[in-house]
């Protein structure tokens, strides 16, 4: 059986260190932890898990941190995570399996993402990540901030997730990296350009972010979802600072890209719903509703476009038309994926009591 080196960078992460290292502490062979400027307890908090514990000096590039903990790696094979990931019961017993049949002949293992979660657990978004590497192969990360390995050797897809589990609030920090690049007169590349804009849009430097999505979404060769990411993001600044019709000539400007994807069919379905343009709303949900999760792609998916969501929105838009009995129908077709939503149940008991009432005055005037 292979064996595994876990590699982590960590910074003031006594929060979550131990929830992450106690998934994983009996799958890997080696913990290897960097910090890189802790002030609270991490680095003791790591000493009880591995006695390798390295320091490196921050100096606002994650790509050499990251390099530095996979150099202390001795195993045959490189898991890394941050401290805020953890690896679920499921994906533990999956995972185990994974490492008693891989073989030295792997050069990367491509791995589940989960963000976020529905009451029940259910990841409400998931990508896939280069996760596991062969160590052989001399991996190195790339970029300061939103770092990525390339590809290299065979390369295999497994269906076990790391869950994401953030704990601390939105900071500057990458923002900050960025133009800290950009003002040592360091060129940002095409991939970088959406990274940028997503780092300003959510500082709310609205009119720069349009610039840098623009820039990225008028070359090709990027990762499909980051488009569709882009288009929706972009849309929704520009539906602050424009209208409704620029936001729309957006959101359709994802299909240049390829596909249709739910993401964007459900926004565009919102956007007329606000408007209270009901039927053209419903159109675009009964699309949404009929696409595929996508199973062969690398980028993000939101579970919910592909089904529950269409479905409770046309649900609301066909009670605003004054159609109670197809209002119905669809509550119910969401129920299908959730039956447990506070919205599907709240809208039941309030459809439930609008049809009892109905019966009572139809009653009455008999």
């Amino acid at each position: 059986m292979v064996t595994i080196s876990l590699c982590m960078i960590v910074r003031d992460e006594e929060g979550t260190l131990a929830r992450c290292l106690d998934s994983v502490k009996d799958i890997v062979d080696e913990i290897i932890i960097v910090d890189t400027g802790s002030v609270d307890k991490t680095k003791d908090l790591a000493k009880k898990y591995t006695s390798k514990v390295y320091d490196f000096q921050w100096i606002d590039d994650f790509s050499a941190a990251r390099n530095y903990s996979f150099s202390k790696a001795t195993k045959d094979f490189i898991l890394w995570l941050d401290a805020d990931d953890v690896i679920l019961e499921e994906d533990r017993k999956k995972l185990k399996q994974l490492k008693e049949k891989l073989d030295t002949s792997i050069g990367m293992v491509m791995m589940q993402y989960n963000l976020g979660s529905d009451p029940q657990g259910k990841p409400l978004c998931s990508y896939y990540r280069e996760r596991i590497v062969n160590r052989s192969l001399n991996f190195k990360w790339h970029d300061a901030v939103h770092e990525y390995l390339g590809p290299a050797g065979k390369i295999i897809k497994v269906e076990i997730a790391v869950t994401h589990k953030k704990e601390k609030q939105r900071s500057s920090r990458n923002l900050d990296i960025f133009e800290k690049l950009i003002q040592s007169g360091k060129e940002l590349s095409h991939r970088n350009y959406f990274y940028y804009a997503r780092e300003l849009n959510g500082q709310k430097r609205y009119l720069e972010a349009v610039k840098y999505y623009e820039k990225f979404l008028a070359e090709d060769g990027g990762l499909f979802s980051n488009y569709i990411d882009a288009c929706i993001d972009l849309s929704k600044i520009y539906r602050k600072l424009v209208g409704k019709k620029k936001a729309v000539q957006t959101l359709l400007r994802a299909f240049e890209f390829g596909i249709p994807r739910a993401e964007i069919c459900c926004e565009l379905g919102r956007l007329y719903s606000e408007d209270k343009d009901y039927e053209r709303a419903i159109a675009w949900f009964q699309i949404a509703a009929k696409l595929e999760t996508p199973k062969n792609t690398l980028g993000s998916v939101i579970h919910d476009c592909y089904n529950y969501f269409p479905y409770a929105e046309m649900s609301i838009c066909y009670f605003k038309l004054d159609n109670l009995k197809a209002a119905i129908e669809y509550n119910e077709k969401a129920a299908q994926f959730k039956p447990y939503s506070k919205v599907v149940q709240s809208n039941r008991k309030y459809f439930n009591s609008l049809v009892n009432s109905s019966k009572q005055v139809l009653d009455s005037s008999k």
